[in-house]
């Protein structure tokens, strides 16, 4: 279902990106935020999901920039691997491969762009939403939202959190909440990553619920 494009950043930087394309006319436009660990086979399936659900979607490959071809399993060391990927990268130029990305959807039609992510990505989520005038956001787990809660979404804003998470403490959920009382924050008895099923925190319930209330997020927000 899925093709690779090519995008370019304002910085002059060339990333590859994981397009699917539904059938027929698109419902909405979406860009679908990777983990610590690549577009891998979990994301494109993501991607491949949403366009299956009606949304054209994208997934931009921040780590081309560190390297060709960098997607990683879920293993300990893979996991310290993305960290220290990550670390390399930071937030500025994942945020200027987004932009590009929206860019490349407005070129294929989108009136308006949604954007979803996972894990760090979940943090470029709300990144997003604060800074690069997305129409919504949905992010999952985003570790980094707590430190930037300081900044305010300009779009409706969905997040979800498992309860379980011992990188993402309740108490930082309930400030999150808190200082954002007109975002949507939804927790649930799970773990970190519960959206992805080649993990072992997969949680099948927790997962199937947080994203029926993305789909219904994103038609409300985005048709």
């Amino acid at each position: 279902m899925g093709e690779t494009i090519k995008l370019k950043a304002a910085d002059g930087v060339e990333v590859g990106g994981y397009l699917a394309t539904p059938t027929g006319t698109p419902k909405g436009y979406v860009i679908v935020v990777m983990e610590i660990f690549g577009v891998n086979n979990h994301i494109r399936n993501v991607t491949d999901k949403l366009a299956a659900d009606g949304y054209m979607a994208l997934a931009p490959q921040f780590f081309d920039r560190l390297g060709p071809k960098i997607e990683l399993g879920y293993s300990p060391e893979t996991i310290q691997a993305g960290f220290k990927h990550v670390t390399a990268l930071g937030f500025d130029k994942a945020l200027a491969d987004v932009a590009a990305g929206i860019a490349a959807l407005k070129a294929r039609g989108a009136k308006k762009v949604g954007i979803t992510g996972f894990c760090w990505g979940g943090t470029i989520t709300w990144l997003a939403a604060c800074r690069l005038g997305v129409d919504a956001a949905a992010g999952y787990y985003g570790g980094g939202i707590h430190a930037n809660r300081a900044e305010k979404p300009t779009c409706p804003t969905m997040l979800h959190f498992g309860d379980k998470d011992a990188h993402i403490p309740m108490t930082s959920v309930n400030e999150v909440r808190a200082a954002h009382p007109g975002v949507t924050v939804y927790d649930y008895p799970a773990d970190h990553g519960f959206h992805c099923d080649e993990r072992a925190s997969f949680d099948a319930a927790a997962s199937k619920l947080a994203y029926g209330r993305t789909l219904e997020f994103f038609a409300k927000n985005l048709g």
